[in-house]
């Protein structure tokens, strides 16, 4: 951990370069429309930089590289053994390159600096490596045939991929897919969120300095409506792997439809419950946790645990201890190392969250914890807000807000907690707590979510795959499993 101070970290800020170029074919350069826009930071509305405002022109440029760079070879037919070797050293420099990184992170989307040390950084060079170190370990098959025949199962790169990430893990979103995209041989095109495309658009220079040739790895940042559209719609991307709302998921995939029927793999919403049974292990423990699934990142987490029910006997007590655990998470200057709770990440989804607010009153929930009057004087802050008394069927409930709004729904045994809990279009994560061995199997098996974590929130690493049941997508990210979005499967038969 980096032993720089809040001044430290304020003084650097004041005087960092920052880039806001695109890059196509191994170079920064800007829109090929001459267009760009201002990036401001959340933590204080300060401009950053001007950003590329890439478009057709820009996606139709990149595209036409990366496949001129996949068809040459040159990293698509390059031995697996040696695409490691590039992408474990482009792993390093994310790690040399850590603390400017991560206060890219922090200025640009508002997360405290030191969750961008802690994790996403890190969290970003182990996924690239962890895909590099397993791309010479991943085998074809030979299939079951008669003796005069030989039948072949192969892997393939797809082509050329687009890959879409948001704005809450900007970089570890993109890692886990540039990962396996990047070691199975693709040429690849990352579309950053134009809330925060700055980190994306620094390993761009990181990744050509490890040895990736050029036109293998390209960064547009731009605009969902113009260089994301662009991206979905064109006829030459072979694949898209996007983490985002559902509501963009759905769109990318009519778009897949009325192009070339290109591969798209969504991590979508969700609206994740996290359940509590009176028999938990520690209810102190439990709501600590609770706590932190719904502060943490300001509650801008697609697994957050937004939806928490509680055992009816004891929830008067466990909203006690969540009160008290919640003092831990107030708004705090993100630039500060003691800090854990930053920014939103702009004005205008702090007044979304603010919305949302306001409704749970309008429908008759109880404020348990905070309100609207929770904000800093300057900067896109919000402190966490906690409601009681609250039903399934309002907009609280049932919509992703993407903050730290709570939403407290008492239940009085498994069979009603599990029907509350799956009575979402989501399916994402889930949670619960409880001592009986057989609630926790049971209960974690009847609960729809790609996710379920007992006794905990949150966990899991690279060797356990990530994604979504239901509304929340479609493929999952980390472990082998993300091969297969980025690979072809081949048969090839011999007659012997």
């Amino acid at each position: 951990m980096s032993a720089k101070t809040l001044n430290d970290w304020a003084g650097w800020a004041a005087q960092i370069e920052i880039e806001g170029q695109c890059f196509i074919d191994g170079r920064y350069r800007e829109a090929l429309d001459g267009r760009s826009f201002d990036k401001h930071s959340p933590l204080d509305g300060r401009r950053l930089a001007a950003i590329a405002r890439c478009g057709q022109a820009d996606v139709d440029l990149a595209v036409a590289c990366a496949r001129r760079a996949f068809d040459a070879g040159h990293w698509s037919r390059m031995a697996p053994v040696q695409r490691k070797r590039t992408l474990l050293y482009f792993a390093e420099l994310l790690e040399r390159h850590a603390e400017e990184l991560a206060l890219l992170e922090t200025l640009d989307m508002g997360k405290p600096i030191a969750h961008s040390l802690a994790t996403d950084v890190p969290g970003a060079a182990n996924a690239i490596r962890w895909s590099a170190e397993a791309i010479d370990k991943v085998y074809g098959e030979v299939a079951a045939t008669a003796d005069d025949q030989l039948g072949l199962v192969t892997r393939e790169a797809v082509g050329v991929v687009g890959v879409i990430v948001p704005w809450n893990f900007p970089l570890l979103m993109a890692s886990w897919k540039l990962g396996p995209a990047l070691a199975c041989g693709n040429s690849v095109i990352l579309k950053p969120s134009e809330r925060s495309p700055l980190t994306a658009i620094r390993i761009a220079q990181l990744a050509s300095e490890a040895g990736i040739p050029d036109g293998v790895f390209n960064v547009l940042p731009g605009f969902g409506a113009e260089a994301g559209n662009a991206l979905s719609l064109h006829m030459d991307v072979d694949a898209i792997a996007f983490t985002g709302s559902t509501n963009i998921a759905k769109r990318l995939m009519v778009a897949a439809g009325q192009s070339n029927l290109k591969r798209v793999w969504t991590e979508a919403g969700g609206k994740s419950p996290n359940l509590v049974f009176a028999d938990a292990p520690d209810l102190r423990a439990a709501a600590t946790s609770a706590a932190a699934a719904i502060a943490y990142n300001q509650g801008q987490v697609c697994t957050a645990g937004s939806r928490l029910l509680v055992q009816r006997s004891v929830k008067d007590e466990f909203l006690e201890h969540l009160r008290d655990a919640l003092q831990a998470w107030t708004p705090a200057n993100a630039l500060d190392p003691a800090s854990r709770y930053g920014a939103l990440v702009d004005a205008q989804h702090l007044e979304q969250v603010k919305g949302y607010v306001a409704s749970g009153v309008e429908e008759g929930a109880r404020l348990f914890v905070g309100g609207l009057d929770g904000t800093r004087d300057s900067g896109c802050y919000l402190a966490p807000v906690v409601f009681d008394g609250v039903r399934n069927d309002m907009r609280i409930a049932r919509e992703e807000i993407f903050g730290a709004v709570l939403s407290v729904i008492a239940f009085d045994d498994a069979e009603e907690a599990v029907a509350i809990a799956n009575d979402t279009p989501y399916g994402l994560a889930a949670g619960l707590w409880t001592s009986n061995l057989s609630r926790a199997h049971q209960v974690a098996r009847a609960l729809r979510a790609g996710s379920v974590w007992v006794n905990q929130y949150s966990g899991g690493d690279m060797t356990a795959p990530f994604g979504g049941f239901k509304q929340s997508g479609n493929g999952r990210d980390r472990s082998l499993h993300a091969f297969d979005k980025y690979t072809e499967l081949k048969a090839t038969w011999i007659k012997l």
